[in-house]
């Protein structure tokens, strides 16, 4: 299978200072065993855009706690504390953006669109610093789009090529950053042959992935379970 890498081999593209996505609401899609390779790699001053940072000592918050992350980019980082300490230590820069704001500048990044105008932050701190626009008499917060060197994604299933198909709520933001990265590797649970997947399911096209690898984790009732 030309796609398919162990995750040792996978995460090699990732290099210091890279700006890297990593899909997941929560443990919900996150590509736990890629983060896992990622905590062990010698990498440093990265930037990180995902809807959060992990928990405390858990998935990206190992990242954080190791120094290796130079500015998070997310919505929703009151999941881990020592997110907001190391900011007030001025150990890591935070980009704090609407979850709906997100999304947008990462389907922006992914469709080659520079930026778009919203009336979200209209007013408010989230807005300090950004062009702000007046149309039909409505005022208009300018967003740039997010891209990444690397995108880090989570399916449920890929076919020999790369087509994707995910479980249920855990898409959240992983076909989006599946467009926005230059290198994308996303981590599954299973591996069909070409043609078994019918067309109508595949979410993702192949033609967006660079890599495959099965994932060594399941995520339980119970929590995280380690497979392999």
């Amino acid at each position: 299978m030309g796609k398919l890498m162990s995750t040792v081999h996978a995460i090699q593209k990732i290099k210091s200072g890279d700006t890297i996505m990593v899909g997941g609401f929560g443990l919900v899609g996150a590509p736990l065993s890629l983060i896992d390779q990622l905590t062990k790699e010698e990498v440093k001053d990265l930037t990180i855009i995902s809807n959060n940072l992990g928990e405390p000592g858990k998935g990206l918050g190992i990242l954080l706690r190791q120094g290796k992350v130079k500015e998070a980019v997310g919505s929703y980082f009151t999941s881990n504390r020592e997110v907001g300490e190391l900011y007030n230590e001025g150990k890591v820069n935070i980009r704090l953006m609407p979850q709906g704001t997100m999304a947008e500048c990462i389907r922006a990044g992914g469709a080659g669109i520079g930026g778009y105008y919203t009336k979200t932050s209209v007013g408010t701190k989230l807005a300090e610093g950004k062009e702000v626009r007046e149309i039909d008499s409505q005022l208009f917060v300018f967003e740039k789009a997010l891209h990444a060197n690397v995108s880090l994604i989570k399916a449920a299933k890929a076919d020999t090529l790369g087509n994707l198909v995910y479980y249920k709520t855990a898409r959240n933001f992983n076909p989006a950053m599946a467009t926005a990265g230059d290198f994308v590797i996303a981590e599954v649970d299973e591996i069909v042959e070409a043609g078994e997947l019918s067309p109508e399911e595949i979410v993702t096209p192949h033609l967006f992935v660079d890599a495959i690898v099965l994932s060594q984790f399941q995520l339980t009732n119970e929590g995280v379970v380690q497979t392999v």
